[in-house]
């Protein structure tokens, strides 16, 4: 038993890094028709299915191929349901196994899912609640795999240039960088804010993973998507028999990040009735279900993120004030976009290796006078807006490399008021080179804007003084007199 299972752990290792799809599905149960009927509506819905009688036939299986996901019947002969949670260890792999019961009570759920099992479907059901616990599923594997993913990049990648999904090595991104890394050990309640596109959410993320939560879910809620009648069952969940439809339990959003973290996205959204709600959540670190007479006792991390200036919002009384001071423990503002155009360089490069990935292209670079445009460009839609233009520009070079003509007349048209490097002063396609000509320019407009007050310009532009001396001298910068 010990060999197989080793063998087993080699190919379900392989089986993780040579494959995306999220497909394969073992049903164990006794009743032949059962089986049939689940592999039908199974396989219609795009997944492989394998079948199993029982527990013991199912071990063997899972000896030989790796599953995402597993729907077990609880009873059984020969290996019932319990037992084979009891028993399948390492054989499980990543799988993510949803029982089924038509002996179903609380307590034999909650026994389940305390042995592994991450869903529990009573019998008799309905097509379409078993087709919704796999795509559940399925969506909590995703969310898993984006975890590791982002994990292992962190660990391959130097702190003072990325966090998470996220990437800079300018003096505000390293700024930004810092703070995550270090309220990303706590369980400290964090505002994120900044202009739509600035990349609050990926920075949310980086914060889950790099914290001692990380094996526990991150669940993202968009608070201004969901229907005002429907956001208190979606966050709190509600209980069988609370309103018309409410045919059973439902588990709330927050309860489903109990143990890790709940990211309340554009928060500034909430209505006023569920910022009181909030509130009481983020005071007492429980909840009430709708239609239940008790609370809950959970441990969540909240970190919210808004575009919305919520002291304005507080002003206009459209956001509670008390809340604001409840969520702004500890805030993070992420820069625009405009505020480090130094990386625009590469981000670019980053976007580009990203898309001829994904579109089967072999564009090498931007040009100099692309570039030249890109740096200039005030950016209102920021990272987002950037990303976006580079997929486009792409599609359209005929070249190896994204040229002027690529880009967006409306951006060509701002260089008309621009103070940036021209392509004149552009020489190659050196990115590093075309960095020290937007340099010099910086720094020139700088000490022109502070009349040679290098303390003053230093500050302008977030250097130490030593560095901007050294680049002064590196450049070959005439110092205007005061």
């Amino acid at each position: 038993m010990a060999a197989m299972r080793n063998d087993h752990k080699e190919r379900q290792i392989m089986y993780e890094v040579n494959r995306e799809e999220l497909n394969s599905l073992l049903i164990i149960d006794d009743e032949e028709n059962m089986r049939h009927m689940l592999s039908i509506l199974a396989e219609g819905e795009g997944y492989r299915v394998k079948s199993a009688a029982d527990g013991i036939e199912a071990l063997e299986i899972l000896a030989g191929t790796p599953f995402d996901f597993i729907l077990c019947d609880l009873k059984m002969p020969r290996m019932d349901g319990m037992a084979f949670l009891d028993a399948v260890g390492e054989l499980k792999g990543n799988a993510t196994i949803i029982m089924m019961s038509a002996y179903s009570t609380i307590d034999l759920a909650l026994e389940a899912i305390k042995k592994g099992a991450y869903d529990f479907i009573p019998k008799p059901f309905k097509p379409d609640e078993v087709l919704l616990a796999l795509k559940k599923a399925e969506e909590k594997e995703k969310l898993s795999r984006e975890n590791v993913r982002l994990r292992s990049r962190l660990r391959n990648l130097e702190t003072e240039v990325s966090f998470g999904a996220m990437v800079g090595s300018s003096r505000p991104m390293k700024d930004v960088f810092s703070l995550a890394n270090k309220v990303a050990k706590y369980s400290t309640t964090v505002l994120i804010t900044g202009e739509s596109g600035t990349g609050k959410e990926l920075i949310a993320r980086g914060i889950h993973i790099v914290s001692p939560r990380s094996e526990r879910p991150l669940v993202p809620v968009n608070c201004g998507s969901i229907p005002e009648t429907l956001l208190e069952s979606e966050l709190f969940g509600h209980v069988k028999g609370a309103f018309t439809g409410a045919d059973r339990d439902h588990k709330g959003l927050f309860e489903e990040a109990d143990g890790g973290t709940i990211l309340l996205d554009e928060i500034g959204d909430l209505p006023s009735l569920m910022q009181v709600k909030i509130l009481r959540v983020l005071q007492e670190g429980e909840i009430r279900p709708v239609g239940s007479s008790h609370n809950k006792k959970l441990d969540v991390r909240v970190l919210a993120a808004t575009s919305v200036n919520l002291e304005e919002a507080i002003q206009q009384g459209t956001f509670r004030e008390d809340l604001y001071y409840r969520l702004n423990v500890m805030p993070i503002r992420m820069p625009s976009l405009r505020e480090h155009p130094e990386d625009i360089p590469f981000l670019c490069q980053l976007f580009i290796e990203r898309f001829n990935k994904q579109l089967s292209l072999r564009i090498e670079g931007v040009s100099p006078g692309a570039m030249s445009l890109l740096v200039d460009y005030r950016w209102p839609g920021n990272v987002r807006e950037l990303e976006n233009l580079i997929e486009r520009a792409m599609v359209l070079a005929e070249t190896n490399f994204i040229q002027r003509e690529n880009l967006p007349a409306s951006l060509i048209g701002s260089k008309t008021e621009s103070n940036g490097p021209n392509d004149d002063e552009l020489v190659g396609f050196s990115l590093k080179e075309a960095k020290k000509v937007w340099e010099k320019k910086l720094i020139s407009r700088a000490l022109q804007t502070t009349g040679g007050n290098r303390s003053r310009a230093a500050e302008l532009l977030e250097l130490s003084f030593p560095s901007l001396l050294s680049k002064i001298k590196e450049y070959q910068i005439v110092v205007p007199e005061g």
